[in-house]
């Protein structure tokens, strides 16, 4: 019996009659994350780790049915040992694997190997299959170091004080903007959207301490936020409720913005390469020290990456998913979506 299928509804283990981030209602979802796109409306049941749950109950709604579990914690369902262990990609992100039998499968959900300070650092395990996503599957996409990106940042903000400009930085509002506000901090006065703020409440309720900041009401006069510091989601950009803010220059904070061409996509001041996910060469190295014997690539640049680690040795496969649409992570985004 294989231990997963993809099905239309999303991965299903068959044996464990469960799914993981599904993209359609099912009975039973295991929840590697909170991002929409990994965690969606309309399942019977959640289960995640701890850290996500109160992210699920803001962003789908309090009266879910949701369990958390914690990082090695093992449970077992229908016959299938379950546990879940760290990823990276944001709070409570987990890379969830499934033991039945003397078969180990992990699925990775989204992850990264770099340490941001707000999440539990990525965990390798070994296991006999490996999904993983391929989000920037490119040798193109090698990030900066987090030190070196934190400090081009605060270079930024320094560069348009000297100009009287309010710095304002585009990013998703789980997960990227709290990295921003903590890239800034202490610089100059801070201001986040309602959006961020809504989950910088469900990282305090964990006992995560973020810099001190103030709720900006746009429906107000905004002209005190001058030469300050602004987050905002990616749904503001070309909106008038961003114009409101004078005198200002704007930043995307997302890993496209490696390619220099494109923050012309938004007629952006500025581009910060700064992703939630693993770059070319921590994909590689994430996927070799699993030991996997076979390899599924989920979303992102699944063909080539695929391709290139089957020309390495490690017997990939590409998988057509519905995962991949965080708003500050796709070129072709439009960026009007819904604020969270």
């Amino acid at each position: 019996m294989r231990l997963i299928q993809f099905r239309p509804e999303g991965i299903y283990c068959v044996p464990g009659q469960f799914f993981i981030d599904p993209w359609q209602p099912v009975d039973m979802a295991l929840i590697t994350h909170g991002h929409a796109d990994h965690a969606r409306w309309g399942m019977k049941r959640y289960l995640c780790h701890h850290f996500t749950v109160p992210i699920l109950k803001s962003r789908i709604g309090p009266d879910i049915q949701v369990q958390g579990i914690g990082y090695g914690e093992a449970i077992t369902i229908n016959g299938v040992q379950v546990s879940f262990h760290p990823a990276g990609h944001i709070i409570g992100s987990a890379q969830i694997r499934l033991a039945y039998k003397g078969k180990v499968t992990v699925i990775s959900g989204d992850y990264k190997l770099q340490e941001d300070g707000l999440s539990t650092p990525f965990e390798p395990i070994k296991c006999h299959e490996y999904v993983s996503e391929s989000t920037f599957g490119l040798p193109i996409y090698q990030w900066n170091t987090v030190e070196k990106q934190n400090e081009e940042m605060a270079n930024w903000v320094q560069h348009n004080q000297s100009y009287k400009k309010t710095s304002v930085f585009v990013g998703y509002s789980l997960g990227k903007a709290q990295r921003v506000m903590k890239a800034v901090e202490g610089i100059a006065p801070l201001y986040v959207h309602y959006s961020i703020h809504k989950l910088n409440q469900a990282y305090e309720s964990l006992g995560i301490q973020l810099p001190k900041y103030e709720v900006l009401d746009f429906r107000e006069d905004v002209k005190h936020v001058n030469q300050g510091i602004v987050v905002v989601p990616p749904a503001l950009v070309d909106s008038n409720v961003i114009r409101k803010i004078p005198n200002m220059a704007y930043a995307i904070c997302s890993g496209w913005m490696t390619v220099r061409g494109a923050r012309r996509w938004r007629s952006a001041d500025a581009g910060f390469a700064i992703s939630d996910h693993a770059d070319w060469n921590d994909l590689l190295t994430a996927i070799k020290s699993t030991g996997a014997e076979k390899v599924y690539v989920t979303h992102g640049q699944t063909a080539v990456f695929a391709k290139y680690l089957n020309e390495i040795g490690i017997d990939a496969q590409e998988v057509k998913t519905e995962f991949g649409e965080e708003e500050d992570e796709a070129p072709t985004t439009k960026l009007e979506g819904s604020v969270l």
